[in-house]
């Protein structure tokens, strides 16, 4: 069980409700370290902003910058 919980779309501020809606457009899913990161509004946005140019630039594709996201958080036995 995670120490710091993650907040659905239901108990966010409007602000925040639209991160999630756009995540929701895009993806299908708030990933969980955003959705924890809702606690804190300010640092969840610079997050995203961070999320968003590691997603959309380089030369590697997208899944597999996500799968090495994923494994990132098994070898530190994270869930993700």
């Amino acid at each position: 069980m995670p120490r710091i919980s993650r907040l659905d779309r239901s108990a966010v501020s409007p602000e925040v409700g639209g991160i999630y809606d756009n995540f929701m457009k895009v993806r299908g899913n708030v990933p969980n370290m955003f959705s924890t990161l809702a606690h804190r509004p300010e640092l969840l946005r610079t997050m995203v902003a961070h999320f968003q140019v590691t997603m959309s630039n380089g030369v590697l594709p997208a899944k597999l910058k996500e799968l090495l996201f994923v494994r990132v958080s098994q070898m530190n036995r994270c869930e993700y």
